[in-house]
């Protein structure tokens, strides 16, 4: 089993794009794409279930288009692709009921960054996006277990949340990417290693 698992430092920093890519750049294996979210739209707000609040929604995608990422994922050529929302700061308890989806394929990709502490995925690929100031609490947290950056909009001048990270992404390689869904080649072949 292959998992490779897309994490970044903040919203909209380009996971889902960079997750498509690599669907469509190897289109022979049968992607289980899973996005993991922590975030409830008000109206969708878990319900109480018995007493009890809803721990974990896990939804199978259908539709193949752009207005969502899990569509994206199937479009990019996905076999399967679900969206889990778990409540933030439970994901260790909704663990037996993710799983089933996480061990249905040999060749899975999950964008999240709090899955690596639970899970030892094959490549772990952490997004910073250098014209977006916000980081995220879990891209402190499991930076060090990322095996490449893809750096969107690669700039010399580092944003300020850079400042938390010199010491953590030290030897770690770092792949500039622009604001394009195409992959360049030495992510492409640092990708295939681990295929």
């Amino acid at each position: 089993m292959t998992t490779i698992v897309v994490g970044g430092h903040s919203r909209n920093v380009g996971k889902t794009s960079v997750i498509a890519a690599i669907i469509a750049s190897w289109p022979q294996y049968p992607w289980t794409a899973v996005k993991i979210s922590s975030h409830w739209h008000d109206a969708e707000m878990p319900p109480a279930l018995g007493g009890r609040e809803e721990l974990c929604r896990i939804e199978e995608e259908c539709c193949r288009d752009n207005s969502t990422d899990t569509g994206r994922f199937l479009q990019a050529g996905a076999s399967r692709s679900y969206w889990v929302r778990i409540q933030e700061g439970r994901l260790h308890e909704a663990l037996p009921k993710l799983m089933p989806v996480l061990n249905s394929n040999p060749h899975v990709i999950i964008e999240s960054n709090s899955i690596v502490n639970h899970i030892q995925p094959d490549l772990y690929l952490m997004v910073f996006r250098y014209d977006i100031e916000d980081c995220k609490e879990s891209a402190r947290e499991t930076i060090r277990h990322a095996h490449a950056i893809v750096a969107v909009n690669y700039s010399k001048i580092s944003p300020l949340w850079m400042r938390d990270f010199p010491n953590a992404i030290t030897g770690i390689p770092i792949f500039p990417l622009a604001d394009t869904p195409k992959l360049p080649q030495e992510l492409r072949e640092f990708i295939s290693l681990r295929l």
